[in-house]
């Protein structure tokens, strides 16, 4: 295995997941990164609507915004075990409600046909293993819409998530306080939308956390 792995390092070394630079040991970014990416203040604390608020560890920007659309739309799967250990660390230290299920933001099943994976899983069930738990689907997105990314205002979010989303199963969230995460949150349209459906189905709570947010 050792030899298997070092060949494979000679002809595909690792990467720093965030600057792509070529990395001499075995971890998953760099020193320069580690120094230097966007982290938020405290958290990045969002409030919310429906949801109690959302906590993200990093900024959207520069390597950060790179990387992640490497994980969403490149095939960078594996970058979720790294996002993982970052996401369960500014959840252990910043949210402070306890929670009973870990959940995602789901994509529809057409977006997910042709992206071949779910990033908010991945990135929720890597998210879930570094705090010791599983994750669970509590929600199904019925109906495909546009990317929020190509939409600007929040009112044109809100209005294009809309009635997307369905609770997967109201017995498992009944009295539940739920911590759903996503990849990335923008104005929390998309949050307040899912933690909404999830209310109306008897969850009592829900707790948000998101890999990066925009500033």
């Amino acid at each position: 295995m050792g030899m298997i792995s070092s060949v494979l390092d000679l002809f595909f070394p690792p990467k720093c997941v965030f600057c792509w630079k070529i990395l001499s040991g075995k971890e998953a970014w760099c020193q320069k990164c580690d120094e230097t990416l966007p982290y938020t203040v405290e958290g990045g604390r969002l409030e919310g609507d429906a949801f109690e608020y959302c906590v993200s560890p990093l900024y959207y920007s520069g390597d950060v915004r790179k990387s992640i659309l490497r994980f969403k739309f490149r095939g960078a799967m594996a970058y979720a075990d790294v996002y993982g250990k970052i996401l369960a660390d500014c959840i252990q230290e910043h949210v402070d409600i306890k929670y009973d299920i870990i959940s995602w933001v789901p994509l529809s099943r057409r977006r997910k046909r042709s992206r071949g994976y779910d990033q908010a899983m991945l990135l929720a069930l890597a998210t879930a293993l570094e705090l010791g738990n599983v994750a669970a689907e509590t929600l199904i997105k019925q109906r495909h819409v546009k990317a929020q990314s190509e939409l600007s205002g929040k009112t044109e979010r809100v209005d294009n998530i809309s009635g997307a989303f369905a609770a997967a199963d109201a017995e498992l969230i009944d009295g539940k306080c739920v911590l759903l995460i996503d990849d990335i949150v923008t104005t929390g349209a998309t949050l307040s939308e899912c933690a909404a459906v999830l209310r109306s189905a008897g969850a009592a709570k829900i707790v948000c956390a998101a890999l990066a947010r925009v500033e």
